[in-house]
């Protein structure tokens, strides 16, 4: 059969979402990026926050459309939306034949067997194990760089978060497993070792009684083939010296770190339910910019939490022109049903919420082109991600920049390039969130 797969949201959906491509490969489907060519749509969902839920029912009742113009067959929703709206997906939309939840998604055969067979199906697990990646895996990044998923679900309970609800409370994947996984990667091809969970830094807490990510680090930095491990996700309370001291240790481990924040005014964070201060905040940033100088700080906000006065989001601002942080993602604040925040008293209107977004964005545009500058002159080591249509040139990234949210730097040149190399790049010039360079002399290869 023809599958067309539609994966939305996260990056560690997007492992789910690969998965499932290669047990449905393995089980002798094809995939199309065609609609009206597949026998099957598959729309793997989520719903963290209203644009993204908006994205996957419009996206669900899109495809739903083929029912009635192409050859369409079966209609499957898997993944976030599919676990929270399960019965209300089959009900309100009744070309859906079936949805498949976050922990169910291995079962995705049996779902495609029923749906084709005008069988309406469900299959949900409300906190079961992290499913064993069953090494049918397809890449969807291009084959050079791969997400490894070392953890499902979440602890923290955050006050505007749905994530424990829709993914369970937090599971490590053993760490043999995911060795092995890294292993599989590395063969096949795989550069940059992307680490994502809802939190990384607690990884092997629940299995091993103590933080372990240190460990891992250090297993997978042996295996052979690998260039780049990366580290996304990381609770800055959460941060520890072990972890710390495997980063400075091992070169293969990237001098970046996402620290999502959300906040810096101690009231919001309070209501928010992280568990931290801006005191403790600072002491941490600081902490690790003298342990590793050269590391690069990305980190996520949120603007218009219920009771965020013009005080705090000053505070806020201000903090964020202090700290520098190297990369920085702004949302305005989400309501979520059933969570606390959602039912707050001093809901924000939602012009407010976005009008201090664009501030903040434009102080981190203003700081992203000034350390831009600051690397003008500079060599960096850059991973290869394709070439520039038309023109003599070519895009790259360095350590400093996570793929698809960060920027990249773009390398004029007549040499032949192969997506996956390592070339030694000298910085020419800065743009707002990007960087500008020509080859030196001799690849890194």
């Amino acid at each position: 059969m023809k599958i067309l797969f539609i994966s939305l949201g996260c990056d560690k959906n997007l492992v789910d979402s690969e998965e499932m491509i290669g047990l449905l490969s393995d089980g002798g489907h094809i995939l199309t990026d065609n609609e009206e060519e597949a026998d099957a749509i598959i729309v793997n969902t989520c719903c963290f926050i209203g644009d993204a839920k908006e994205e996957s029912v419009n996206t669900i009742l899109e495809m739903a459309e083929y029912k009635k113009t192409g050859k369409l067959k079966a209609l499957i929703v898997t993944g976030c939306l599919a676990q929270r709206y399960r019965q209300e997906i089959l009900d309100e939309i009744p070309e859906v034949d079936a949805v498949v939840g976050t922990a169910a998604y291995p079962q995705i055969l049996q779902a495609l067997e029923k749906a084709i067979g005008r069988e309406k199906y469900q299959n949900y697990s409300e906190s079961a194990p992290v499913p064993l990646i069953s090494g049918k895996r397809i890449l969807t990044t291009g084959g050079h760089y791969a997400y490894l998923k070392i953890a499902e679900g979440c602890n923290k309970h955050c006050a505007y978060c749905i994530i424990p609800k829709l993914r369970g409370e937090y599971r490590s994947v053993p760490l043999e497993d995911l060795v092995s996984q890294a292993q599989r990667l590395a063969a096949d091809g795989v550069k940059e070792l992307v680490l994502v969970a809802q939190e990384t830094t607690l990884y092997g807490l629940d299995l091993y009684q103590k933080k372990s990510l240190h460990v891992l680090l250090e297993s997978l930095a042996r295996i052979e083939g690998l260039r780049w491990i990366r580290i996304l996700y990381c609770y800055p309370e959460e941060l520890y010296p072990e972890l710390v001291a495997v980063m400075k240790r091992e070169e293969k481990i990237c001098h970046y770190l996402d620290i999502p924040i959300q906040h810096a005014s101690d009231a919001v964070l309070k209501r928010m339910g992280r568990r931290t201060t801006k005191e403790n905040l600072v002491k941490t940033i600081d902490w690790l910019r003298e342990e590793i100088p050269d590391i690069v700080l990305r980190t996520t906000l949120i603007t218009g939490f219920p009771g965020e006065s013009q005080e705090d989001f000053v505070e806020l601002y201000n903090f964020m022109d202090e700290m520098e942080f190297d990369r920085v993602g702004v949302f305005p604040y989400s309501a979520e049903e059933d969570t606390p925040a959602a039912v707050m008293p001093d809901q924000i209107p939602q012009e407010v919420k976005e009008q201090r977004r664009d501030e903040l964005m434009e102080l981190a545009q203003e700081i992203s082109l000034e350390k831009g500058k600051e690397k003008l002159g500079q060599s960096l080591m850059v991973l290869i991600e394709g070439k520039v249509s038309g023109e003599a040139a070519y895009v790259g990234r360095s350590y400093a920049d996570a793929p698809k949210v960060d920027g990249y730097i773009f390398i004029q040149t007549t040499q032949e390039l192969t997506t996956g190399d390592f070339v030694r790049v000298r910085i020419t010039g800065s743009l707002e969130y990007d960087l500008i360079g020509e080859l030196e002399n001799e690849s890194a290869e």
